[in-house]
């Protein structure tokens, strides 16, 4: 704008000018305040980041059913292994049967279902429903044949080293959608096999590391998110009191210029005191309808249990949590007592994934959440003990994917005619995480983190992204 020229200035002009100026400051205090709160943004290692790649899925929801699920007693149909019943196994060089292993044949018929025509064992009636959203990988292998080794491979990304959780590099690679709430959060998970390592940050700064609601050992009905809530002290003296070992930290941290660990500690409680107002609320499924809680199975025996862990699991999805586990406990690994342990396992979970499942197709979820299924490993097509029982098979087993971004009603890779190893389309441990991350926009290649003179990563030097069930 340009000024009066004559050298009198009236009272009019003033007003405008001033007026315009109001404006402008105005206007300098708001984008000063988008400014700040940007900034703030960016300086929280959980704030949410644009990945690199498209992405197709914006959380994860991974049902682990810790033990090793028989895959041909649930998704991988062998007609030759019911022909071939009672007979000797054909061993070769690696395999890890017994030279006289005898081949067991599933007690559950399959079917097909779906317009997709998958086959499904009688084991999964209502998730039989939902074949048309699912994606088979059958062809799924991984290394170690004992718990703790594969366990940790599914976890980690390698069977024996410390090294971070995958719900944890990917927080770090995206952060989170909700700064009041976790990144990853893990719902009754085990103390066997790895305890908190499967949901450990290891060298990842502290921030990452998952958040665990109960263990495998509680009903999730008495569980909660621990140190929630201080009864002892209001909001505003626990806020004084944040403040005095936040000032010591951060004055801690001036002295030592860099240090992931404390920087991640002072997040950590920050994040902390911010879910006292919406962890406790979120915990509480009274809120949900009856017909909602009577879909999942909740308050019903035998599904209550697992009922209430796929409904939480939904709530905090639904809140903006990017990553979260729910445990099914250490009850899949059946070298005896096979058809009525199966039973058993299989009447605990398929009603409260079925209606995982439906629930968020019905919220407009399901599009772009990537709900993962499956165990460590699978279990060898051979009896153990009284022929009802089967072996640990790291060689060919299966687990499902469904929504963000994969293909429906789909199945890929296979094993052989008998169910014990991975021989068409394999993917490797490796190569689920890879694809994992790319659905999520992430590539397993750049996504590292160096520590000890090197760069680490999920995948460590392997991996390759299963394109063939991406959409």
């Amino acid at each position: 704008m340009n000024p009066p020229t004559q050298s009198v200035v009236s009272r009019r002009d003033v007003l405008r000018l001033g007026g315009c100026g109001f404006g402008w400051l105005g206007f300098a205090g708001l984008c000063a305040d988008m400014t700040q709160r940007a900034a703030a943004a960016q300086g929280s290692s959980l704030a949410p980041r644009m990945p690199l790649l498209p992405a197709r899925a914006r959380r994860v929801i991974f049902l682990f059913m810790h033990g090793g699920p028989s895959q041909v007693d649930t998704f991988d149909y062998k007609p030759r292994l019911l022909r071939d019943h009672g007979k000797l196994m054909p061993v070769r060089a690696g395999d890890l049967v017994a030279p006289n292993s005898r081949l067991l044949a599933s007690p559950f018929p399959f079917a097909q279902h779906g317009e997709s025509g998958l086959f499904i064992s009688s084991l999964f009636p209502e998730l039989a429903k939902h074949a048309d959203h699912l994606c088979l990988l059958r062809g799924m292998h991984t290394d170690g044949q004992a718990h703790g080794q594969s366990v940790l491979k599914l976890h980690t990304g390698h069977e024996t080293q410390l090294r971070p959780s995958m719900g944890s590099w990917i927080i770090y690679g995206l952060g989170t959608e909700n700064q009041n709430l976790p990144g990853f959060v893990t719902i009754s998970p085990s103390i066997l096999n790895g305890g908190p390592q499967n949901y450990g940050s290891a060298f990842l700064p502290a921030i990452y590391q998952g958040t665990p609601i109960g263990n495998d050992a509680t009903p999730l009905s008495q569980s909660q998110i621990r140190h929630i809530s201080n009864p002892n002290l209001p909001p505003a003296r626990q806020r004084e009191q944040l403040d005095l070992i936040q000032s010591m930290n951060r004055a801690h941290l001036a002295r030592a210029q860099v240090d992931a660990h404390l920087e991640g500690v002072i997040e950590s409680y920050e994040l902390a005191f911010r879910m006292q107002a919406e962890g406790p609320k979120l915990m509480d499924l009274g809120g949900e309808s009856k017909a909602t809680r009577d879909l999942y199975g909740v308050d019903t025996k035998p599904t209550d249990n697992f009922a209430r862990q796929c409904l939480l699991a939904r709530r905090l999805a639904e809140k903006g949590v990017r990553f979260v586990q729910v445990n099914h406990a250490f009850k899949w690994d059946q070298h005896a007592n096979l058809k009525t342990d199966l039973e058993r396992n299989a009447a605990e979970v398929d009603r409260p994934i079925a209606a995982l499942l439906s629930d968020l197709h019905e919220r407009g979820l399901l599009d772009d959440t990537l709900v993962v299924w499956g165990g460590e490993f699978g279990r060898t097509p051979t009896a153990q003990g009284r022929m009802d029982g089967r072996d640990h098979n790291p060689h060919g087993f299966t687990m499902w994917l469904a929504g963000g971004g994969v293909r429906r009603g789909f199945s890929h890779g296979a094993t052989d005619e008998h169910g014990y190893r991975a021989v068409e389309n394999t993917v490797h441990m490796h190569d689920l995480h890879a694809t994992v991350l790319h659905l999520l926009g992430l590539d397993h290649r750049r996504l590292t983190y160096r520590h000890a003179g090197r760069d680490y990563r999920l995948t460590d030097v392997k991996g390759s992204v299963v394109t063939d069930i991406i959409t």
